[in-house]
């Protein structure tokens, strides 16, 4: 069956970063301890619909390259080495700037198009902005003691702020995984809460690490309960864990992210991140975000992926879709 997102018909709607619409931020609501508690999550089951996704869905031809250049507005574009440079960053900003070559862009009618932001550590937060400056490119930083969170309480506070400071508009938080794995939802939602409001105007994405707690069920009580504290986005992984996005997850995850939406009227964004690096595994992603979530949440200000090496394997499908011939990977380096 070949689909395409319906956003996908128009280039413009494709390439541009900022949605046609501005959604009302997610303001929270306070805790709810008696829906987080119902909240179940079938494990069995979800594992059995993930498993028939990979083949439920065939995009070919321009199908397809329309389904990638939408995963391409969609990607948190990330350096998070601890090697890191300055240049390495300002190339990344540069890939950013015009993820796929220029001649590539205008046989397939999307000239402009680029990724959805820039993530980085603080340290480089200065660096990316400046190398931004004027493209409409939102610099993301990763923060609060991360990938552990085990830092103190008020420094991981106090890393929030200087990275708004310093120009961040998107922070993306780790949250305490012991408040989920001993269950105190309490905690858990407070700490969320105060983060939350540190961020100011910027957004906050609270990544959860679900491959650190435990149970489908406890990822769906988590997702729900940083979306009851105000988070604009639910992420997976820190990218630095044993086990990272996966698509039983990420349907615990947006069906989570969906039961809010029903009851609150709020649409939170969502973001996998960590081990996704093939053009074949984004399309599998974004037809799951159709099926379950809709054609709205395929816009940058709901979903994004978290990766590098993904849009390198995506500029050489598109690079194969116009010219008929695979380039070598090297031509698609990130930084």
């Amino acid at each position: 069956m070949q689909t395409a997102p319906d956003s996908t018909a128009s280039p413009t709607a494709a390439a541009a970063h900022l949605p046609q619409v501005h959604l009302p931020r997610n303001e929270g609501m306070p805790l709810d301890l008696d829906w987080v508690a119902g909240v179940q999550a079938n494990t069995s089951a979800i594992e059995r619909r993930a498993a028939t996704l990979p083949g439920r869905r065939s995009v070919k031809k321009d199908y397809q390259a329309a389904w990638l250049l939408k995963a391409i507005s969609c990607i948190d574009l990330t350096t998070l080495s601890g090697d890191d440079t300055p240049g390495r960053v300002r190339r990344l900003c540069a890939k950013a700037r015009q993820p796929v070559a220029p001649d590539l862009l205008d046989r397939l009618g999307m000239p402009g198009l680029t990724v959805g932001a820039v993530c980085v550590y603080h340290e480089m937060v200065p660096t990316a902005v400046q190398a931004l400056e004027g493209s409409g490119i939102p610099v993301a930083a990763v923060s609060t003691g991360f990938p552990a969170g085990l830092s103190p309480w008020p420094l991981r506070l106090a890393e929030i702020g200087e990275s708004v400071a310093a120009g961040a508009r998107e922070i993306d938080i780790v949250i305490s995984r012991r408040h989920v794995l001993t269950r105190n939802w309490q905690a858990l939602y407070d700490e969320m809460r105060q983060m939350r409001a540190a961020v100011g105007d910027a957004h906050i994405k609270a990544i959860l690490a679900t491959g650190e707690l435990g149970s489908l069920r406890d990822v769906a009580r988590a997702s729900l309960v940083c979306m009851m504290a105000g988070a604009d986005f639910i992420k997976t992984s820190t990218g630095k864990e044993a086990v990272n996005a996966t698509l039983p997850v990420t349907l615990t995850m947006i069906r989570a992210i969906r039961d809010y939406h029903e009851r609150t009227g709020i649409r939170v964004g969502y973001k996998p991140a960590g081990g996704i690096s093939k053009a074949k595994d984004a399309l599998v992603y974004l037809a799951m975000i159709k099926d379950e979530l809709g054609d709205r949440w395929l816009q940058p200000d709901l979903f994004r992926f978290g990766a590098s090496s993904l849009l390198g394997d995506i500029e050489r499908q598109l690079e194969h879709h116009v010219t008929g011939a695979y380039s070598a990977s090297w031509r698609h380096a990130m930084g």
